[in-house]
Parts: structure tokens; sequence; C-alpha cells
């Protein structure tokens, strides 16, 4: 036996159980990770299986039984040879620090010779997970020149001043001509005649009164209201592109931050604690 074939045997049992004994040495532990989020809650990883080692030992005797049945023969002969090759393994990683597994990843020990694993990054014991991908939520990421573009226009909104459009100059007041003097002659009747005849009648047009006319201090209240009205409303614009871009320079620089505003303080600690 060598440690490729012990590397080789761990992982084929390993894919099939969560927990694999070496005899006098320890136990390898498959454990279940359910979906996580990473990169501050903007990337979602798929449920994978990590493996590390536990000194403690179980009962199993998975090892010895599938090199028995690769080797055809006893499983108490395969046992013994086991026992005997880790048994030099254990003395050797208490010298060296380092063993690899080829395929697994590194088995090493501590000054005091407490034994830990170290897992190959590639390393893949979740059949189930074969094809799944990690998830990205973003749709953008800026770039050094976009947010200093963005910043620079930030500086000019707050340094430009709205412009007022002037107010016009009051139209000249319409006069409106007074009626033509009535002048008697062969044909007309005089002012004491027209009193005499029909004196109850109106004359035509004296039943509706001309509209008045607007004076110039009112037309220039009410165009002064108009001016104010969207010098306002430029303003509110101004404010609400000026709150967007710091939105986006705060999550730029300050993620945490703003994803303090974002979420519940129970959603925060959830998110920055994976």
């Amino acid at each position: 036996m060598n440690i490729d074939l012990l590397a080789k045997m761990v992982k084929e049992v390993v894919m099939d159980h969560d927990v694999v004994t070496l005899p006098g040495v320890g136990s390898f532990v498959a454990e279940w990770v359910p979906s996580t989020f990473a990169d501050r809650g903007y990337t979602i990883l798929p449920p994978y299986r990590k493996l590390y080692f536990s000194p403690k030992q179980g009962d199993d005797t998975l090892l010895a039984q599938l090199y028995a049945r690769s080797n055809d023969i006893s499983e108490a002969d395969a046992t013994r040879i086991l026992i005997d090759f880790l048994t030099e393994m254990k003395e050797v990683l208490k010298v060296k620090k380092t063993i690899i597994f080829p395929g697994l990843g590194r088995l090493r020990a501590t000054m005091e010779n407490h034994f830990f694993f170290v897992a190959d990054e590639d390393l893949d014991i979740y059949p189930a997970g074969f094809g799944l991908q990690p998830l990205s939520l973003k749709t953008h990421e800026e770039t050094q020149e976009e947010v200093a573009e963005a910043v620079a226009s930030l500086a000019t909104l707050l340094q430009k001043e709205p412009e007022v459009s002037p107010e016009p100059e009051p139209e000249p007041e319409a006069v409106i001509p007074g009626p033509d003097p009535v002048i008697p002659g062969p044909d007309r009747e005089s002012p004491e005649m027209a009193d005499q005849v029909g004196h109850d009648e109106d004359p035509v047009g004296h039943d509706e009164e001309p509209e008045p006319e607007l004076k110039p201090k009112d037309k220039k209240k009410k165009k002064s209201g108009w001016g104010a009205f969207w010098t306002i409303m430029l303003v509110l614009l101004v404010l609400a592109l000026v709150a967007a871009i710091a939105l986006v320079v705060a999550g730029q620089f300050a993620p945490e931050w703003l994803d303090s505003l974002l979420y519940t303080p129970e959603e925060y600690e959830f998110l920055h604690n994976q």
C-alpha cells in the first residue's frame, strides 16, 4: 500500500459515506454545506460537501473492506496491512508535518502534533451538485474611471447655480376708445328727443360690460409666480440627481454602510457573517 492508493480509497468511500476511519490516526468527515451568500451578499454560492479531519476514530471498517475486495484477501489481512501502513504514516507526519493526499489535500501536524486537514480548492465530493455555478446578483460593476467621472459630475452640479429665466416686461395697457359724440343733424335726433322717445329702451350693447384689463402690477405678479415655481422644480431635480449619485458612490466605497440602510439588522448580520 502507498499514499496514492490510500487517497483514492478514501475519496471513493467518502462519496457514499460521511465518515471514513483511519485506524490509529483519526477520521475523514464529509459535511454538507447549504447555499450561502458571498461578496457582501451579491453572490450566491451553490451547496457542496466539505472534507475535514477529526482526531476521533469511528468504528467503521470501510477502508479495510474496500481493500479486501480489491485485492481478493480476507478483511482481517486487509485490516492488518492498513494498520501497519497508517502507523508508519503517522510517524512520518509527526516529523515532516505534512503529507499530501493526491486528489484530496494535505494532512498536516502542528508543533504539538495535532493533526488537521487542508482540502484542495477544486475538491468535489458532491456528485449531486455537478454543474452548479455561483450566481452573481451584480448587473454592472463600475470601473474606477466611471466612479471618478460620477464624482466630477457631482462636484460640477454642486458648484453650478440654477439659472432663473428673466421676467418679461409688462405690456402697455390698452386704451379703450369711448363712444363717439352724438352730433344732432337733420337725420339724427337730438339727445333731448332721444330721452323723450323710448327712454325705457337701452342703447345696443349697454347690457354687456367690457372685460376689465389686468393692470401691469397684476401681470407682473402672475408671471413672477410661474418663474418661482419652475425655479423650485429645477432645484428639486438637482437635489434628486445629487442624492442618486451619492448612493452610487456610497455603494462603491462604503457598501457596508449602504447595506445597513437597505437591510434590517437581522439581514445585515446574516449577510456579513458568511
